[in-house]
């Protein structure tokens, strides 16, 4: 019997160790992702809303640069509107209207994958730059491949002031957004390895007969 204790205690400690070191490696690689280096031109930039108006501002500024043709913001919540947003960007209102998308129905990353996926596939769409926060990128970029496999996706991630990378486990703020992503990321990464069942948009309709 206390053979098979200390066998089980050993088993835990190995897993701790595994775990404790596989954080410090994810917080490391989200550290040394920003800042983004240019990304290569792609068809289109998508924003993931989250805790930061940045993500907002930074995939704008991709898209004056010429770097997508067209934009869309993920995850909007039901009570902001157009205009709202659009001084939020600070960019004028025909550049706003005439590239920019709003997507209303995601409330989480899964959602965002599937609501992106299905703007990109409508737009016939196949490069896509992922704007999003340098500790959410590792999820968001599974989630959307799982969700668009077919298409590239070219992550641009964006510093969050309020994490510090660099010195995460300093503030409990930074230690539990760290490790609430990092439990969260190997929860999906599990679960495209295991199974490979991540997010997948609705099948488009059918056109409508002819005669």
């Amino acid at each position: 019997m206390r053979g098979w204790l200390l066998r089980i205690l050993a088993v835990l400690g190995v897993g701790a160790m595994m775990w404790t070191a596989g954080l410090f490696a994810f917080a490391g690689r989200v550290e040394r992702s920003t800042p983004a280096p240019p990304p290569a031109a792609a068809d289109g930039v998508v924003a993931l809303t989250g805790h930061s108006d940045e993500r907002i501002a930074a995939a704008m500024r991709l898209l004056q640069q010429n770097k997508a043709r067209r934009m869309l913001i993920s995850g909007v919540a039901p009570h902001v509107t157009r205009d709202q947003l659009q001084m939020l960007t600070g960019v004028g209102k025909q550049t706003f209207d005439c590239c920019v998308d709003l997507g209303f129905t995601a409330e989480n990353t899964a959602g965002n994958a599937v609501e992106t996926a299905e703007w990109a596939r409508a737009k016939g769409y196949t490069t896509l730059i992922l704007v999003t926060a340098d500790y959410h990128m590792p999820r968001a970029r599974l989630e959307l491949r799982a969700a668009m496999p077919e298409a590239k996706i070219i992550p641009y991630p964006v510093a969050t002031g309020a994490l510090d990378a660099p010195r995460w486990w300093k503030t409990q703020l930074g230690a539990q957004r760290m490790i609430l992503e990092y439990c969260k990321y190997l929860a999906v990464l599990a679960r495209e390895t295991v199974l490979g069942v991540g997010p997948k948009p609705a099948p488009p309709a059918a056109a409508p007969a002819t005669h």
